[in-house]
């Protein structure tokens, strides 16, 4: 019975979690992968002695697998089957992937982090691994994107469209992004077929980076490594979003914004005017600073 078996898996009791991620030099090689598995199935048996209604369910998406690659396999491959597009061929399909790509696996371990470290409601890495759907979504987008890029478009696009019917976030496969990602919450993300996403880049619900309308070729942002992109904000055309930029809460950006800046408005303007905009020293997409540029921007009050 899969209880007993939890039983015997989770003896003796899981640690709890005390050590500290792994450097990005670590995240480089199999270590930092190791790791994070580890850790994954400690808090996964902890769960599972202290809520007893979810040992099944941690049982056959942790407990039973052997690796991250395998997990997140069978887990997405059962959050996107539908009645014609089977569990298994999906599973195949993302453990063949994952498993023949370091970068990917790489990639889903700094993701992980990302969540686990910049988001204040994220409990565990498992809870991101099993609930969080813009981590998911993300993961199975990089399938999709492996599947565009070897000129596989039919199954790519199918898998786009899983992926947005299930996750309500709508990547186009051939959009480009790096890792260390963080789409928090996620609904309504949309992002275009020629956008391209830096490493370390934090968005949140109901983002879009999109084209101005009907104009063809390289037509959608391009947002460099530890961009904050704020709830609601749209990006639209093939601007530049410099590195370490932030873009408030519901802006609309229509032209480049440099790196260190901040962009808020409909339209945007930068803090500190044009001229003389106000650079600031923090890595947003890390630090997950939504709010600080408010009394230099606005004469808001309550």
């Amino acid at each position: 019975m899969p209880g007993e078996e939890l039983r015997s898996a989770s003896s003796p009791p899981a640690p709890q979690q005390t050590q500290q991620p792994p450097s990005p030099i670590d995240l480089a090689n199999d270590g930092g992968e190791a790791w994070l598995w580890t850790q994954i199935k400690a808090e996964a048996r902890r769960d599972a002695e202290a809520e007893p209604a979810l040992a099944s369910y941690l049982y056959s998406t942790i407990l039973s697998h052997p690796s991250l690659e395998r997990s997140l396999s069978f887990h997405l491959g059962n959050k996107l089957c539908s009645s014609t597009l089977l569990s298994t061929l999906l599973y195949d399909l993302f453990l063949n992937t994952f498993s023949n790509d370091p970068n990917l696996r790489l990639a889903t371990v700094a993701d992980l982090i990302a969540a686990r470290y910049r988001d204040p409601a994220c409990v565990s890495f498992s809870d991101c691994l099993l609930n969080y759907k813009g981590f998911l979504a993300c993961q199975a987008h990089r399938v999709a994107h492996k599947l565009w890029s070897q000129s596989r478009r039919p199954l790519a696009l199918a898998l786009q469209s899983r992926i947005s019917d299930v996750f309500a976030v709508d990547i186009h496969p051939a959009a480009k992004i790096g890792k260390g990602i963080l789409f928090d919450h996620a609904t309504g993300v949309v992002v275009g077929e020629t956008a391209v996403i830096g490493n370390n880049v934090s968005i949140l619900h109901h983002v879009t980076l999109g084209g101005t309308g009907k104009a063809g070729g390289d037509r959608h942002p391009k947002i460099g490594d530890g961009v904050l992109i704020g709830a609601g904000a749209t990006i639209l055309g093939n601007v530049k979003i410099g590195e370490g930029a932030k873009i408030g809460a519901g802006s609309v950006v229509l032209i480049d914004v440099p790196p260190k800046t901040t962009a808020v408005g409909n339209p945007a303007r930068l803090v500190g005017g044009k001229n003389q905009p106000r650079k600031h020293d923090e890595v947003p997409g890390e630090s997950m600073d939504h709010t600080s540029f408010i009394s230099e921007w606005s004469d808001y009050v309550i």
